[in-house]
């Protein structure tokens, strides 16, 4: 018996920022290519309507995957209180999207700013992790009383200092309500030295997973061991969607954000239609 999930794509593969008029685009190409879910970066409030959002997603039969977004500026360790007050309120507010759109996740790095690194201690690091958890308590209140997991994503050494890994994540996670692990296999490919054990050691916490080739590419044009990793996501009982994140190299903006500096495929279409063509074809073939 084979296990399939539902495959989505975000909308960066395309874009950033997201706003309304991408999203009449988008939306229904979305659909037409067979996937099954939207993923919708919150980079700003106010973006994107999330009522215009909702009634497309309906309209051609499509779920929702919502992702926050942690510019500089947005942290909730080692910085003032009115910058951890701004990041809470940011972080509410996409929960109060995701809820709206019916995500079951608001997923993304819910600690600081994307690119911000610096050296610590063990000392420090641990005082680190215990103020951002009493600083997420209150956001993880919220994503409980809105009925949405707050998926916590551990970056890559280049892109944050924090969580690097799945086992650091799982650690900081102990004993909060309301969130998981968020797994980007990009990140994985940087940071564990066995990517399936590190999946499949999240047992039970795997909230949300995102997939692209170890280049950020084409999922299935890479060194993965695919149906490996697609046996640890099902040991680790995650029953969710795969959801393709990629970025365009032709936003100046997204493409220095994410060091994008080559394009990734023939075209974006192309990125998006064979992933979902390869995703399908290896759940397919991989007996759980």
């Amino acid at each position: 018996m084979s296990t399939v999930h539902q495959v989505g794509v975000n909308t960066w593969v395309w874009t950033s920022p997201l706003d309304d008029a991408w999203l009449r685009k988008l939306v229904p190409i979305i659909a037409a290519r067979g996937f099954d879910v939207v993923e919708l970066p919150v980079e700003n409030p106010g973006d994107w309507d999330p009522r215009e959002a909702k009634r497309l997603l309906v309209e051609h039969d499509l779920g929702a995957s919502v992702v926050l977004v942690m510019p500089p500026g947005r942290e909730l360790v080692d910085t003032d209180a009115a910058t951890v007050s701004a990041t809470q309120d940011y972080l509410r507010h996409c929960l109060d999207i995701a809820a709206e759109l019916g995500s079951p996740t608001l997923c993304g790095p819910a600690y600081a700013s994307v690119g911000r690194t610096w050296r610590m201690t063990e000392r420090q690091r641990a005082a680190c992790v215990r103020e951002w958890r009493d600083h997420i308590t209150p956001v993880l209140e919220h994503a409980r009383d809105v009925g949405v997991t707050l998926g916590v994503e551990p970056l890559n050494r280049y892109e944050t200092s924090l969580f690097n890994t799945v086992e650091q994540t799982l650690r900081a996670l102990d004993g909060l309500p309301s969130c998981g692990v968020a797994l980007d296999l990009y990140h994985q490919n940087i940071e564990e030295r066995d990517i399936a054990a590190a999946i499949r050691a999240a047992r039970s916490r795997v909230a949300h997973v995102q997939v692209c080739a170890n280049d950020r590419g084409t999922p299935g044009r890479d060194h993965f061991d695919w149906p490996e990793l697609l046996s640890a996501i099902a040991d680790a009982g995650y029953t969710g969607p795969l959801c393709i994140e990629s970025f365009t190299a032709h936003n100046s903006s997204i493409a220095t954000a994410a060091s994008i500096w080559r394009p990734l495929a023939t075209s974006q279409d192309a990125l998006a239609v064979d992933g979902l063509a390869f995703l399908k074809e290896v759940m397919a073939e991989v007996h759980y």
